[in-house]
């Protein structure tokens, strides 16, 4: 079987073809248009599609975004300071990624690059595939974004670019907006592009697929710790919604492992609602996991991925047969429940999990289940993964890691989130009956003698109160994006109106705060904690008459879009006392924005 047959028709099969041929621009207004962008260690992204409107589907970028891809391609070559290097080249299924893709592999074809050009696929399967003697990737996404959203990671070795090198990229960047020079150059490169290497690169492409394809089956099979011969016997929805994922291994790996699979919205391209695997857009999973449920009660998980298919959350059939919609950070719940058991029963030492500043504390709880200790750094996957080469630096065993925030999870080897590797860890722990009993003993003290199920597992789960981190009120739209100021004045407005919360009754009686930036989280309330961008992320602890964690107030301006994002987390189910934190968070923070005026 060929998965790349299903995409032939998205290739631009002329390859002389000039996307940038004609285009006359001048710095300033390339530097206006750059102004938009968002360039983070999560990915340089912006609004590609040539109307401006994040909703539009399509395929047409501006002028002056395709002069900024093709300087974006050459600042990336550069860096790599080396005169043939192996570039690995690959996209998502968003409609402007084809023309990015295009213009990134005439620059680099014409710099020299030995360039292999996945074309449409999935975020895991590339980074799985550049281990294999790349000295480096471009992947074009915007992951969760909706779809006129589009961007660029960087990475090599199966994960993005540490802050300091992305900030160093991002500098480069915009030096080369303001050089009319560097823009000749890359005009000039993209018309001088070899036609025969164009050719030949994308002759390759159905191969070079099916080559990246065999090694990322290989690679989750390793992650998961098992080999070709596990099998697992229960039915999977797979809702797609058009993305990578649509051209990756996922029905015929999960069929190979002895599933039934029941695919849907699975055409590349073909996106048929918004792109973030959160709430409502988990609806058209749940409804056909409900069906397949009906008919096959062997169906008992569905998942749905962002466009680039590292980020999937998740469905599940629950005790009264329907199918129950899990939120993000019940994803990563589950995910690091049973991986840490699997480990506390090998008897693994120096247990810990690194995860991001908004991740609910209800990872704390399972960990101290399972002797573990919890680590946080700041939001950003790069961020993540760098804490957890860190930590096993010194001495931990750091197996599952990620941003519980956002769902999905990292299993170590990976650097990267991945639904195949959730999946198997839901299939290993259904499979396994010693597994699941001692996972489920060891987070609720009581014997347990019932068949394994993924219903099972979430009720043993510590229950918390979280925000949807895509709630509609999990963001807010700011005036002043001078972080530092608007931080104090949030800090004294906390303070000044703390008494008059009374929460006593809630059994709240102090609190106290925590900073994250890059790897390191900190303890205690100032400037003296951040940097002086403070853009990092901003927590207030609410404490028990013990001085024990009960809730905590969380805020930090978003990496990947032009918002500040808000949380708060209550230990136990208490929606009222969330929703009145919630309030008084959102409140503060709006107070804070008009006192900057």
């Amino acid at each position: 079987m060929k998965y790349f047959d299903k995409a032939t028709s998205y290739l631009i099969a002329d390859s002389s073809y000039d996307p940038l041929r004609g285009i006359r621009t001048a710095p300033e207004s390339l530097e206006k248009a750059l102004s938009g962008y968002i360039l983070s260690a999560s990915g340089w992204r912006n609004i590609f599609a040539a109307s401006k409107d994040e909703e539009d589907a399509g395929e047409c970028i501006s002028d002056e975004d395709a002069v900024i891809t093709a300087l974006i391609a050459k600042v990336f070559f550069d860096s790599l300071e080396k005169k043939q290097p192996r570039i690995l080249l690959a996209l998502d299924a968003r409609p402007t990624g084809r023309a990015l893709g295009w213009i990134t592999l005439r620059i680099l074809t014409s710099l020299g690059a030995e360039t292999e050009y996945l074309f449409i696929s999935a975020a895991p399967e590339t980074m799985a595939y550049s281990h294999q003697g790349f000295d480096a990737f471009c992947y074009i996404s915007a992951s969760h974004n909706p779809v006129g959203h589009n961007g660029f990671k960087f990475g090599c070795d199966g994960g993005v670019y540490e802050r300091s090198v992305s900030d160093r990229l991002a500098e480069k960047l915009r030096q080369a907006v303001r050089d009319s020079a560097q823009i000749a150059s890359v005009l000039s490169l993209c018309a001088s592009a070899d036609q025969a290497k164009l050719e030949k690169v994308l002759e390759a492409v159905p191969e070079d697929k099916e080559k990246a394809l065999t090694c990322y089956r290989d690679f989750v099979l390793r992650t998961a710790g098992v080999d070709s011969s596990f099998r697992a016997s229960c039915g999977i929805v797979g809702e797609l919604n058009g993305s990578a994922r649509c051209l990756s291994i996922d029905e015929r790996f999960l069929s190979e492992l002895g599933c039934r699979t029941d695919f849907i919205n699975n055409k590349a391209g073909c996106i048929v609602h918004a792109i973030v695997p959160e709430g409502e857009n988990l609806i058209p999973c749940a409804a056909e996991l409900e069906k397949a449920h009906s008919r096959d009660s062997s169906f008992i998980l569905g998942y749905c991925p962002d466009n680039d298919g590292d980020r999937g959350n998740f469905a599940y059939i629950n005790d009264e047969g329907k199918a129950e919609i899990l939120q993000a950070q019940e994803v990563f719940a589950f995910v690091v429940a049973a991986e840490l058991a699997d480990l506390d029963k090998k008897q693994a030492k120096n247990l810990a999990v690194a995860v991001n500043c908004p991740t609910s504390e209800r990872i704390d709880a399972i960990a101290a289940c399972f002797n573990a200790k919890v680590f946080r750094a700041e939001v950003g996957e790069a961020n993540v993964v760098s804490l957890a080469a860190k930590l096993r630096q010194e001495g931990c065993t750091v197996h599952v890691l990620g941003e519980g925030s956002n769902g999905g999870n990292i299993t170590d080897p990976a650097k990267v989130r991945d639904p195949l590797n959730s999946i198997m860890t839901v299939l290993k722990l259904i499979s396994d009956r010693e597994l699941y009993a001692y996972a489920v003993e060891k987070l609720t003290g009581k014997k347990c003698d019932e068949e394994p199920s993924i219903a099972g597992l979430i009720r043993a789960l510590p229950v918390y109160t979280t925000t949807g981190a895509f709630s509609s009120l999990a963001k807010m739209h700011v005036k002043h994006t001078d972080w530092a100021a608007l931080k104090t004045e949030y800090e004294r407005l906390f303070v000044t109106q703390w008494e008059g919360m009374h929460l006593e009754s809630e059994g709240i009686t102090g609190w106290t705060e925590k900073q994250t930036e890059g790897i390191r989280e900190v303890t205690g309330s100032g400037a003296q904690y951040r940097s002086p961008q403070a853009k990092g992320g901003l927590k207030m602890v609410l404490l028990d008459a013990d001085g024990n964690h009960a809730a905590y107030m969380w805020l930090r301006p978003s990496g990947t879009e032009s918002v500040l994002r808000v949380l708060v987390d209550v230990k136990g189910r208490k929606e009222a006392l969330h929703d009145r934190l919630l309030s008084w968070q959102r409140s503060l923070i709006e107070q804070a924005d008009r006192a900057l005026d």
